[in-house]
């Protein structure tokens, strides 16, 4: 019955052609929106479905945009316009690999746009680095925003009352700031109730930010550094040493306005070495030119994390680049710590049947176009199109992937107007009818953006009871009854 109410959903469109570019695009965050956007809007009857694993879309705008950055997610609403048009379909609760195969997604469609993002951690590749007590950033923004991958985290934050950050870009600086902001200020927010409970029982009062290179190189934005330095009754520690610049900082930074930016507030932040912390009083140390080493074992508590063994460092300029790397002295420093998070990048994750860069973490393609193979001499991959992360690494602001998309969608348009998307055959692909078909012999049960919607009210509706905007549903099994009643 669901099957047949689908199918005849989608025999209800009306296309000005008798062939309608058929485009399954997997992964519903940014990238992928955006890029449905631009197709719809430039192929007049095209089909978009936007497939993704989870049964909620939206991608990192839901689970990695900080819980207090309520303004970023308004993006949701363009997006949501997206999903309702009536040539684009939102299907959830469909794995890539799991569900579907993406061989059996090329089968179906004329075009295939992988935009699936990072959902992987690079490693330290330290000792020890399988300490419990140490987990990536990734996981804990998960677990404070409510994925449902991460709900049971359970990160220990009453055992210790120092916490180490391993990273100095904006991602470092989101959990900083929701380990030390006060919890009356973030329970207004749609922070995770667990996380909340947590986070109000924490005895987290020390954040150390660690990074290889100098206050001259931190990769984090001014507005994000503004924000972290904004908590009420914050000390903030930076080694003077740390600041001073030298000739080559001074030229990185004379040609870098926001760099130079970024460093005028850390100096302005750092609080004098005379001055002493007041009973209490919560403190965030930026730790440069340090690298780690090696993590410690606790002596009170076997197999969890105790302590960080860092080398100090010195900036060296690169040959080939030009840039200032930092490169070990052999000099040694231990700190204590019972709880680190890794925020050394995201890193993508292959599937059967794509062709991967391990080296770059990348899908290598030219302007969208997915190649055989990461070689200069590789075939384009018909029909095999990437955007976002996964094209470019995980870099950028959530803007960057709308001129990410533009870019993918015109090659989607190049090979469209030269005639190679189609079949040999020059028979009609089966698009969404013919994956919901698929789909309904697996007994996977799709979430459609109306299940979302069911969602999204339910969430409104729990929310409102708790002067928050939302109560994410942070399980699977809620999500699915809600989504399905």
């Amino acid at each position: 019955m669901a099957l047949s109410r689908a199918l005849n959903f989608c025999r209800s469109f009306s296309t000005v052609s008798s062939k309608p570019l058929r485009v399954c695009i997997v992964g519903s965050g940014p990238a992928g929106f955006y890029t449905a956007d631009k197709i719809l809007k430039a192929h007049e009857g095209a089909e978009v479905d936007i497939v993704d694993r989870l049964p909620t879309p939206f991608g990192l705008v839901r689970s990695g945009v900080a819980p207090d950055h309520p303004e970023t997610k308004i993006v949701t609403n363009q997006f949501s316009r997206v999903a309702q048009n009536r040539r684009c379909s939102f299907i959830g609760n469909v794995s890539l690999g799991a569900s579907i195969s993406l061989a059996e997604l090329r089968e179906l469609y004329d075009a295939v746009v992988l935009s699936y993002g990072a959902e992987s951690d690079q490693a330290l590749g330290i000792p020890r680095e399988d300490l419990s007590g140490i987990y990536a950033a990734r996981e804990f923004v998960w677990w404070y925003n409510g994925h449902p991958d991460c709900r049971n985290l359970a990160p220990d934050l009453k055992s210790s009352d120092t916490a180490v950050i391993i990273g100095q870009g904006n991602v470092a600086l989101d959990v900083a700031r929701i380990l030390l902001r006060p919890t009356s200020e973030l329970a207004t927010t749609d922070i995770s109730c667990h996380a909340l409970a947590a986070l109000s029982e924490s005895s987290i009062r020390k954040v150390y930010l660690v990074g290889r290179r100098g206050a001259a190189q931190a990769a984090f934005t001014a507005k994000e550094l503004r924000e972290v330095l904004r908590i009420k009754d914050l000390s903030i520690g930076i080694r003077q040493a740390d600041l001073s610049k030298t000739p080559a900082d001074e030229e990185e930074l004379k040609n870098n306005r926001i760099k130079r930016r970024i460093h005028e507030l850390l100096s302005k932040a750092a609080t004098p070495a005379t001055s002493v912390c007041n009973p209490g009083q919560k403190e965030l140390h930026f730790v440069f030119f340090r690298k780690p080493d090696r993590f410690l074992e606790s002596d009170c508590r076997s197999g969890h994390v105790g302590g960080l063994r860092m080398e100090r460092t010195i900036l060296k300029e690169d040959v080939g680049s030009g840039k200032q790397i930092a490169v070990g002295t052999g000099l040694f420093e231990e700190m204590e710590c019972g709880l680190v998070l890794k925020s050394v990048g995201y890193k993508s994750i292959p599937v059967d049947g794509l062709p991967f860069d391990h080296r770059k973490g990348i899908v290598p393609n030219v302007r969208g176009r997915v190649l055989s193979e990461a070689s200069e001499d590789a075939q384009v991959e018909k029909g095999l199109y990437v955007c976002g992360w996964l094209k470019r690494g995980p870099t950028g602001i959530i803007a960057t992937n709308l001129y990410c998309a533009e870019e993918t969608v015109a090659s989607i348009s190049e090979d469209v107007e030269r005639g190679a998307v189609t079949s040999r055959s020059g028979l009609s692909k089966s698009g969404r009818e013919g994956l919901l078909q698929l789909l309904d012999s697996r007994n996977v049960k799709i979430v459609p953006f109306g299940g979302w919607e069911k969602i999204d009210s339910e969430e409104k509706r729990r929310g409102s009871l708790k002067n928050k905007p939302r109560e994410k549903l942070t399980s699977w099994e809620d999500l699915l009854e809600v989504a399905t009643k």
